[in-house]
């Protein structure tokens, strides 16, 4: 029989637990159509199931920005992928599906859940690197250092322009 893998996104609002009964019902309805009893232990069309996690959309689908990802090669009958979408699509739960046929099926982990296990193995990095500043805290507008240069307290008396005597700016008080 032919090989197909199927990826379905399910509503944000559903549970997990939710997501694999639907997966069990792919299953179940898959396995009827190939002549397999379902609950039979061992003997099973699916060949590969992965829950992916709770991921963002790229954009909404009907008015939901997460959903559900869950990927499953099945070894079926083109007639019972062809009812299988049509139950799919029937689910209000299932906001898009996916079914291609492929040569083999790949009892690896996919490609999404092997970088998910690359970000959980780096671990701690260590310390952030200080920054601009020494300390690396954040300042605010007035600690920066030309402004804490500047500030030698309030000025009552200022008088601009230039001071013929020292070439400079005349200073702030003067008796």
């Amino acid at each position: 029989m032919p090989l197909y893998e199927c990826v379905f996104i399910a509503r944000n609002d559903v549970t997990q637990q939710q997501v694999e009964s639907i997966a069990d019902t792919i299953a179940a309805l898959v396995d009827t159509d190939n002549g397999i009893v379902p609950g039979t232990e061992g003997v099973t069309s699916v060949r590969k199931r992965e829950y992916w996690g709770l991921r963002s959309l790229a954009y909404r689908i009907k008015k939901n920005r997460k959903g559900h990802y869950m990927l499953m090669g099945l070894d079926a009958k083109p007639a019972s992928i062809v009812e299988m979408e049509r139950q799919l699509g029937l689910n209000e739960d299932v906001l898009r599906f996916m079914t291609i046929r492929v040569d083999a099926i790949e009892e690896a982990p996919s490609a999404i859940l092997s970088r998910k296990s690359d970000d959980r193995e780096r671990g701690f990095r260590g310390p952030k690197p200080a920054g601009r500043f020494e300390s690396g805290r954040k300042r605010g507008f007035d600690d920066r250092e030309e402004y804490r240069a500047r500030d030698d307290g309030p000025r009552d008396d200022f008088r601009g322009g230039r001071d013929d005597r020292d070439g400079g700016f005349r200073g702030a008080i003067e008796e």
